[in-house]
């Protein structure tokens, strides 16, 4: 089965190999205004004046592609090209409507009010550029969209959504004639472990810390209740004085008829 580029409708060598990430059969595809600075793009004002924006009703195929190309070094040997690209197709025949490579995050950027709609920045052979507005009937679609476009990011070797090279696909590989670190012990080494917990000495506790008094801290206790032993009034002025004359009388200093001294 001959492999079609799908940015180009172009036939691919033969040892191409595609994988479908994703395929709705059904998406509305709209001429959208320019993007509204600070608020993005808007998908009210796309469907608004009874669907006058809509172009199209597309399949939509997220389509990733892995083309052999001679490697730099020579040798004979060959490395994978990996691409992805987001292609409307005709749903009748089959054939491409537009292309978005996804190049960048930013090819495919979700709208401010809604989640099934998407602006989407497609590009022809000759490298011309247009955005044009996307929307699924199923929020499910719209989520299953956003999933193989993360599978895409990270099969391109993208790291926290930023964008990369679509070129060759990121290998890891440790080169045959890197040195490699000895880490076994030598004769006579030793280690040392600290392990937490019971096993160290335990540090004593501080004392616990006395709050100072202060006069602004200071608190009286609560009355009593009435009854609960509450002292007697002292005497009075009156029964002083005449326990005083009392006992000035008893002791023989006052028989009564020079007044009180007291």
């Amino acid at each position: 089965m001959e492999v079609i580029d799908p940015a180009t409708g172009r036939p691919l060598p033969s040892e191409a190999i595609q994988r479908v990430l994703f395929v709705a059969s059904s998406v509305h595809v709209y001429n959208i205004p320019p993007m509204t600075p600070g608020k993005g793009h808007v998908a009210a004002s796309w469907t608004a004046d009874d669907g006058k924006r809509q172009i199209f009703t597309a399949r939509l195929r997220v389509i990733e592609t892995a083309v052999p190309v001679p490697a730099g070094g020579g040798g004979g040997e060959e490395e994978e090209r990996v691409k992805t690209d987001v292609a409307l197709e005709d749903a009748t025949n089959g054939s491409l409507f537009a292309a978005a490579p996804y190049t960048s995050a930013a090819v495919v950027e979700p709208v401010a009010d809604s989640s099934r709609f998407f602006a989407l920045r497609v590009q022809d052979e000759a490298g011309r550029k247009a955005t044009l507005g996307i929307g699924f009937e199923e929020r499910s679609e719209a989520f299953d969209f956003g999933v193989s476009l993360q599978e895409a990011q990270k099969t391109l070797g993208w790291t926290n959504n930023q964008s990369g090279p679509p070129g060759q696909k990121q290998v890891l590989e440790q080169g045959a004639g890197a040195e490699k670190r000895d880490l076994s012990l030598k004769e006579g080494e030793t280690i040392t472990i600290n392990l937490p917990g019971r096993f160290g000495r335990r540090k004593p506790e501080p004392p616990p810390q006395q709050s100072s008094s202060s006069p602004s801290s200071f608190s009286l206790p609560p009355p009593p209740y009435p009854g609960s032993g509450i002292l007697p009034p002292p005497p009075s002025n009156t029964t002083s004085i005449r326990g005083k004359r009392l006992s000035a009388q008893n002791l023989g200093f006052d028989d009564g008829k020079f007044g009180e001294f007291a």
